[in-house]
C-alpha cells in the first residue's frame, strides 16, 4: 500500500502537471463521479490546488468541488502529455483529468468520491486523521498524545492508526522503531514520553527525506538508511533472516496485528525493555 511519501509525491506531481489549468475533458468508469460530472460538468473548472493528507490525495477544483482519492493496495496516478501512450492498460483507468498541457490518469484507484469543502471538514475519515509528519503544520506533541491514548496496544499497531499519526503504513512502521530502537511489541504505556518523541522525531526524519519530485522514486527506492548502495536502501523492512546492518544479529519477522501485517525487527537492537517493578511497602 502506498504510504504518506508516495502520496505526497504523487500530490507534488500532479500540481505541477495540471494545476492551475482548465479541465478539458473528465472521464471515469466509476458511477458515483460520473453522476456527479454529469450534473455540474467538470470541464471548464480550474484545478485549483493538489495536496495529501496522509494517504489521502485531495484535488480541489473551481466551484467548491474536491476529489478525494486513497490507493489501497494497487492504486497510482500518472501523467501523460497529449496522445502518448499510456504505461497501462485501458481496462485499469478509472480516471481521466485532461488538460491542454497534461492528462492525469488514475489507474485501479478503488476508493474516490466527489465532496464539497464543507463535507470533507467533516468527513467520517479525512476529519479524523492524525497529524501528518509531511505537513508544514505538524506537531509532535499532538502526535505523541494520541499515541498515549492507546497505551495498552503495541506500539507497532498503534503507528499504523491513521487518527494517530497519518501517512505510516507497513515498511515506515518498521523502519522508524528500528531507527529508534523500540521494540514492535512493546504496549505504548511502557514507553516514556522522551522514546515516543524519538519515535516521532525518526518518523519525521525518514518520511520527509523521501518526499523528492517526481514519480520515478517509487517505493522499491525508498531509503532510510542513508546509505548510497541501492541493495543497502532500508534497515529491517523485507529482511527477514538476513543480518543487521548495526549488530549483524538475523532480522526477525513475525505477523503482528489484527490485520496480520508482517513486522521486521533486529531482537539485539531492540530487544524488549525491562519493565520496572516498583517496591512493595512494608
Amino acid at each position: 500500500m502506498p504510504e504518506g511519501d508516495t502520496i505526497h509525491r504523487a500530490a507534488a506531481t500532479l500540481r505541477r502537471a495540471i494545476g492551475g489549468q482548465a479541465v478539458t475533458r473528465f472521464e471515469s468508469v466509476l458511477p458515483k463521479l460520473t453522476r456527479v460530472d454529469a450534473d455540474t460538468p467538470l470541464r471548464g473548472r480550474i484545478v485549483e490546488r493538489v495536496e495529501a493528507r496522509g494517504k489521502h490525495l485531495l484535488i480541489w477544483f473551481s466551484g467548491d468541488l474536491v476529489l478525494r482519492t486513497h490507493m489501497r493496495m494497487n492504486g497510482s496516478w500518472h501523467i501523460y502529455r497529449p496522445g502518448e501512450r499510456w504505461q497501462r492498460p485501458h481496462r485499469d483507468m478509472r480516471i481521466v483529468i485532461e488538460t491542454a498541457a497534461m492528462h492525469a490518469v488514475a489507474f485501479t484507484v478503488p476508493v474516490a468520491e466527489f465532496v464539497t469543502s464543507a463535507q470533507l471538514a467533516t468527513h467520517d475519515v479525512v476529519a479524523e486523521l492524525g497529524p501528518d509528519p509531511l505537513s508544514d503544520t505538524f506537531r509532535a506533541d499532538d502526535a505523541i498524545e494520541r499515541m498515549q491514548g492507546h497505551g495498552d496496544t503495541a506500539i507497532a499497531d498503534v503507528l499504523l492508526e491513521q487518527t494517530v499519526i497519518a501517512g505510516i503504513g507497513n515498511v515506515f512502521k518498521s523502519e522508524v522503531l528500528f531507527g529508534a530502537r523500540i521494540n514492535p511489541f512493546v504496549p505504548v504505556s511502557q514507553l516514556t514520553r522522551e522514546q515516543l518523541a524519538a519515535i516521532v522525531a525518526v518518523a519525521v526524519r525518514f518520511m520527509r527525506v523521501n518526499v523528492v519530485s517526481g514519480f520515478s522514486r517509487t517505493v522499491e527506492m525508498r531509503r532510510t538508511t542513508g546509505r548510497a548502495d541501492p541493495s543497502a536502501r532500508l534497515w529491517v523492512y523485507g529482511r527477514g533472516g538476513q543480518p543487521c546492518r548495526r549488530c549483524g544479529a538475523p532480522i526477525s519477522r513475525q505477523k503482528q496485528g489484527p490485520y496480520a501485517r508482517s513486522t521486521y525487527w533486529c531482537p539485539r537492537c531492540q530487544s524488549v525493555p525491562k519493565v520496572q517493578e516498583v517496591p512493595s511497602v512494608p
